[in-house]
């Protein structure tokens, strides 16, 4: 965290820096932000961490942000989108990344960055993810000639990097569906692979409830009626709208494929009780003949004349046998035993 001064402005800033001209001029104190946003060709960048309301409330009174966009910001929660406020922007981006959870697996965890824009400042409030933006803000110092755009440059760089965490969060997803995928057809619990199926579909739909909206988002970045502040910079949204629609395509393939994969364990598990069902049957049919022929014979009727005979109990047992065998023998050709 960086201390600057007293302890009752902002104390989760993250960083607070001024740029003119798309260099870096310093790091500033807060009680210096409306000085620096006079000057012609600077601008203000600040992030914040779990800010809290009297935090947020003291900085839309330093850049004059719309008090619907942060109330949004406030109250957290909300789609990703990007809303237009006069000469001023508003979004929520939805970073996203895999945490290790108590159970020792990872789960996907969607945090929220509300990005105010304006011609001299941009304000970002990160929510709920522990990963920052610093390799955006190294990024965009590399690279002072696209920096002198301002902060509309800074706007796309920060949407960019949000939408490049997404893709090792789909390869992982793919990787977990080829190892389930693998272990289809050999053995372990039924139940355990759908479950596991299940919560790699609920990983994916969260991750595409992110994306959709983002997308419609961008794509009014470089199309139409472009707003001032993205003026010159529409190639660069139109590449982030091409990221997104290739992530979304990506989303679509695995849920074919997840969607697939259910329904072929399910028919599996049909399989499976087929084949439960033929050994019931067969051993079934084999402990029926000798009950069969032992009933008949067990009946004591006085004119049956099998009764007397001096064999007639080991030809019976014999009977039984050789039934069963040959039955036995028919089964087994057919692998229902």
């Amino acid at each position: 965290m960086m201390a600057t001064g007293p302890v009752d402005l902002i104390a989760m800033l993250v960083t607070c820096v001024a740029y003119q001209n798309g260099r870096k001029l310093a790091e500033i104190p807060i009680e210096d932000i409306s000085e620096y946003l006079e000057r012609s060709g600077c601008f203000v960048w600040v992030a914040m961490f779990e800010p809290s309301p009297e935090e947020l409330d003291q900085m839309a009174a330093e850049f004059g942000l719309h008090e619907l966009a942060v109330e949004d910001a406030r109250k957290g929660h909300q789609r990703p989108k990007i809303e237009e406020y006069g000469d001023s922007l508003f979004a929520v981006l939805h970073p996203a990344e895999m945490v290790r959870s108590a159970e020792g697996t990872d789960e996907l965890r969607i945090g929220e960055l509300a990005v105010f824009v304006g011609p001299n400042y941009v304000l970002t409030v990160r929510r709920r993810t522990q990963a920052g933006f610093s390799a955006v803000r190294a990024r965009a110092e590399r690279e002072p000639e696209l920096l002198k755009h301002g902060s509309g440059f800074v706007f796309y760089a920060l949407i960019d990097n949000v939408v490049d965490r997404y893709f090792p969060i789909l390869e992982e997803l793919e990787t977990r569906l080829e190892t389930a995928e693998e272990r289809m057809f050999a053995g372990g619990s039924t139940r355990s692979r759908i479950e596991e199926l299940y919560a790699l579909k609920r990983t994916l739909m969260a991750l595409k409830h992110v994306v959709t909206p983002l997308m419609e988002a961008v794509g009014k970045l470089y199309g139409g009626r472009v707003p001032q502040l993205c003026q010159g910079m529409q190639d660069y949204f139109r590449d982030v709208y091409d990221h997104l629609a290739r992530i979304n395509g990506t989303i679509e393939s695995i849920r074919e494929m997840l969607t697939t994969a259910i329904q072929v364990n399910l028919a599996l598990i049909g399989i499976s009780d087929n084949e439960v069902t033929k050994r019931l049957a067969a051993w079934g049919a084999l402990i029926t003949i000798p009950t069969l022929v032992a009933g008949i014979y067990g009946m004591n009727f006085k004119n049956m004349p099998e009764l007397e005979w001096q064999h007639g109990y080991p030809l019976a047992l014999g009977i039984m046998l050789a039934i069963d065998l040959v039955l036995f023998w028919r089964f087994r050709r057919a692998h229902w035993v």
